[in-house]
């Protein structure tokens, strides 16, 4: 469908939730009802903030307004009888986000180039059978590796030199890399492929496998991953950079990196987060961080996250997809949460302006009150000196992938309001994104 009727289409259908809750409030004398609905999501997030930022009697009265809140609203809607306008408003303001979202897509999403290469005569996989809950077991990785003419080594020690059997395995003449295991395992060897300019081939037998997920590969069934070494291609990914290591997907700082530091995390990390969750949010616990990128600086923020390549742009948290690894920069994302309402606006997305720092760029620093700072790189904690310089290295990494594979989800577009009326006010040509920062 035409953009341009797309974006007017979602007017109309916000125009439409609007004049229904007005309609109701005028007509059925209901407008207190709807600020009962408004104070109760105030509540309700207010609540969660609390939840978070302490411990006790205090945190379980929070936890129990988080759940009575919602209720309540619920109880009184269903007493005046008006539950369906609250089903007929989510359902008509969700049309305008779909369609909106829709007319502010790129018309082309574009794609890595792909360049046709002659396929491995010595791969060399580094796989490790405990990684994923056993996928290298439950799918015949080695013996399906082997049957292909890779070597494979499986990590059975407790304490193996991943770095060191990469580069023993170059020197004996292999041509290409491979890991199936976890994301802190494809970093380390993938840096070393890039070193030597030789390709990389990522096998999706991970826990959560997001770097394969942003290669478009397989991450339900990792044997196809294999494919690329019969019947591959090569794309050019970009590697992040941190210190002297390398990361294929983020950075983490403050409150993530403080969290998984804990000796508790790994055994018990749902207790363990809610435990230190009051002091890292507070600023209580852990280095003051300063962040700085170009010509801003951030101070004190809770958090922040380098990653390789941006995020989607509603994605806080850089739990998502990034929509391209070969852009060429860093995206950077920094919460500073001072309290109720700003968590509030932040998970709202009325006041990420004030919250949030989204940025891109080719290099950020980090530096703290403190000679080392804690830092999740890729999921692995480890504690670097401070400063701490983050850098992008642009079309580093040659990746084998399989020919035929899923493909990247194309990105989701920010839901923009001031493009949108743009856009639907005119009928010849597309609006532009803006330019990255």
């Amino acid at each position: 469908m035409n953009p341009h009727w797309l974006a007017r289409l979602s007017f109309v259908t916000a125009a439409a939730a609007v004049v229904l809750l007005l309609a109701v409030a005028g007509v059925r004398g209901s407008l207190g009802l709807l600020l009962v609905g408004a104070i109760g999501a105030a509540v309700g997030l207010a609540a969660a903030w609390w939840f978070l930022t302490h411990r006790g009697v205090l945190r379980w009265l929070a936890g129990v307004l988080v759940v009575l809140a919602p209720l309540v609203v619920m109880v009184l809607f269903a007493r005046a009888n008006l539950i369906w306008v609250v089903v007929l408003f989510g359902l008509l303001w969700s049309a305008a986000v779909t369609t909106g979202r829709r007319a502010l897509a790129p018309e082309r999403e574009e794609t890595p180039t792909e360049y046709e290469t002659a396929a491995p005569r010595h791969p060399y996989l580094i796989m490790n059978p405990r990684s994923g809950g056993g996928k290298v077991e439950r799918f015949r990785l080695a013996e399906r590796a082997r049957a292909l003419g890779a070597e494979v080594i499986l990590m059975d020690g407790p304490a193996v030199d991943v770095a060191g059997l990469a580069r023993q395995a170059i020197r004996d003449g292999a041509d290409l890399l491979g890991v199936a295991g976890g994301d802190g395992t494809q970093a380390l060897v993938a840096g070393i492929a890039a070193e030597h300019g030789i390709p990389f081939l990522v096998i999706s037998a991970g826990t959560r496998n997001h770097f394969a997920l942003d290669l478009g590969l397989d991450r339900e069934d990792p044997s196809t991953c294999l494919d690329a070494l019969s019947d591959g291609v090569e794309i050019r990914v970009d590697l992040g950079l941190i210190g002297d290591r390398t990361f294929v997907n983020n950075a983490s700082f403050g409150a993530y990196a403080a969290i998984v530091q804990s000796p508790a995390y790994r055994d018990d990390k749902v207790g363990t987060t809610l435990n230190l969750l009051p002091a890292v949010l507070a600023g209580q616990d852990g280095p003051h961080l300063r962040l700085e990128v170009g010509d801003v600086m951030v101070a004190g923020p809770q958090a922040v996250l380098i990653s390789n390549n941006p995020y989607t742009a509603d994605d806080v948290a850089g739990l998502g997809e990034r929509p391209r690894l070969d852009g060429g920069v860093l995206g950077v994302l920094a919460v500073s949460v001072r309290g109720a309402a700003d968590a509030a606006g932040l998970i709202s997305g009325r006041g990420r302006a004030r919250s949030l720092t989204v940025r891109t760029t080719a290099e950020a620093v980090v530096d703290a009150d403190s000679p080392s700072v804690p830092v999740g790189i890729d999921g692995e904690a480890v504690s670097l000196p401070t400063p701490v310089r983050c850098s992008i290295r642009a079309g580093a990494l040659r990746v084998r992938v399989p020919r035929h594979r899923p493909g990247v989800r194309p990105a989701r577009p920010e839901m923009d309001w001031t493009r949108l009326r743009r856009l639907a006010l005119t009928s010849r040509r597309r609006v532009p994104s803006p330019l990255p920062n």
